[in-house]
């Protein structure tokens, strides 16, 4: 009776009393091939055209590049718009990193299912979860890279609580912190050619070169510090 294979990774599975003296070498090949493939293996599938590239598993338990744990997606043309990797829809992880050319992002999905986006030259880690392609992280710590915010609502910012951990700062929360927030002069406003800060109760306007112009005091009066001119027609 001929060989059959699992349902996933393609492996070859024997039947009992078959492959009489070959039985090793099918076996040396599930093992040093399939599943290192599948556990530590780095693939290199390549867009050749400008268009969806669909990878696929067939019975056999030799390299095949659907099979990898790590695919490193590169393309033998300039993608012109974002395109489909259609994996597999099997049970499955996927570190996926695109590599493509033209600085377009790559959908992972399956043939029939939803997917995630991985952006021109960044890496995700991914699952197949036997429909749909999805992200294997949902919560980022702050000391890995991510905000330690676990929801973001519209107008909200994030904002530090120490040095381990952020949150996300509401439309009220800045609005609040900008009223009770005191201006010192260590805390200069510098643009382009002026420089605002508050000096003795004044806030005073300044060249870029630390020359005043002139101060607007607590009760509203200006006082001028520079030269006086008028242009245009009285």
């Amino acid at each position: 009776m001929a060989s059959t294979y699992s349902t996933s990774l393609k492996i070859e599975l024997i039947n009992p009393g078959e492959q009489a003296g070959a039985w090793g070498t099918t076996t040396n090949t599930n093992l040093g091939t399939a599943l290192e493939e599948a556990i530590v293996g780095y693939g290199n599938p390549n867009f050749t055209s400008d268009a969806d590239l669909t990878l696929s598993l067939t019975d056999s338990p030799s390299t095949q590049v659907a099979r990898n744990f790590v695919l490193n997606v590169t393309s033998g043309v300039s993608l012109t718009a974002t395109r489909n990797l259609v994996v597999p829809t099997i049970e499955k992880p996927y570190v996926v990193q695109n590599n493509t050319t033209g600085g377009q992002s790559i959908e992972v999905k399956t043939s029939g299912g939803t997917g995630i986006t991985v952006p021109n030259g960044k890496s995700m880690v991914l699952y197949t979860d036997g429909t749909n392609v999805v992200e294997t992280t949902t919560h980022l710590p702050v000391a890995s890279g991510g905000t330690g915010a676990y929801t973001f609502t519209s107008g909200g910012l994030i904002r530090g609580n120490d040095a381990s951990a952020l949150s996300v700062a509401s439309e009220a929360d800045i609005v609040a912190a900008i009223g009770t927030t005191a201006v010192t002069n260590s805390t200069a406003v510098t643009t382009t050619n002026f420089v605002i800060e508050e000096d003795s109760s004044k806030i005073v306007i300044k060249t870029s070169g630390g020359t005043a112009l002139f101060s607007i005091d607590a009760s509203g009066d200006v006082i001028v510090l520079g030269n006086i001119s008028a242009a245009g027609s009285p």
